[in-house]
Order: structure tokens, then C-alpha cells, then sequence
């Protein structure tokens, strides 16, 4: 059993800052990327953030500047740290790890973390 766990959502003022934390755990030999996606009731998951295990990383536009994405191999975490947030953010946060376990490859999703930027 492989799966990913994500922490750290919330509400906070436009301006401020919160970090998003996931790990991943079970029978993992590997970690290709890790990412960030977010979506809005009704609307289609959109990638915000992700990181392969190289160090390489891909931002949504919108957030770029502002959200910085880290990942710990050793550990099979990855962060994101969000700063000078908008309303705009408030999202459900969705941490996906794709991996190669001891069951094959797999694409992990987690259950999800609410943020929520008031203006």
C-alpha cells in the first residue's frame, strides 16, 4: 500500500503565507515528480506546482513569484511555500507523487487540504 498524506492548508489573510506539507510512504522503490494541483468546485484540477526528482520545476503562471516548491528525496516529501496570497488562491490543494513501487507504478493523489485567502 502506497499513499500520500498532505498537511498544512488553512485560512489566512490576502498577503500572508502558508506551506503545504506531503509525504509519501508504503512500498516506495522511487519517486518520479511530486506536485501541486488545486480546484475549485466544479472545475477541472489545474497543476499549480511540481518538481521531478533532479530538482527540475514547473509553475502554474499565476503563481509564479510567489509559491516555490521543494521536495526532499530522502525523505519523500514535498513542500510548497505560498507567499502574498490572493484570493484567487483559495483552492482545494492536492499533493500528487508519482511512483514506482514495490506494485509497480502508480499516481498517488491525496485527499485533499483547503486553503483559504480572504480579502
Amino acid at each position: 500500500q502506497v499513499h500520500v498524506v498532505e498537511s498544512g492548508g488553512g485560512l489566512v489573510q490576502a498577503g500572508g503565507s502558508l506551506r503545504l506539507s506531503c509525504a509519501a510512504s508504503g512500498s516506495i522503490i522511487s519517486i518520479n515528480a511530486m506536485g501541486w494541483y488545486r480546484q475549485a468546485p466544479g472545475k477541472q484540477r489545474d497543476l499549480v506546482a511540481a518538481i521531478t526528482s533532479g530538482g527540475s520545476t514547473n509553475y502554474a503562471d499565476s503563481v509564479k513569484g510567489r509559491f516555490t516548491i521543494s521536495r526532499d528525496n530522502a525523505k519523500n516529501t514535498v513542500n510548497l511555500q505560498m507567499n502574498s496570497l490572493k484570493p484567487d488562491d483559495t483552492d482545494v490543494y492536492y499533493c500528487n507523487a508519482r511512483v514506482i513501487a514495490s506494485i509497480g507504478y502508480r499516481e498517488l493523489w491525496g485527499q485533499g487540504t483547503l486553503v483559504t485567502v480572504s480579502s
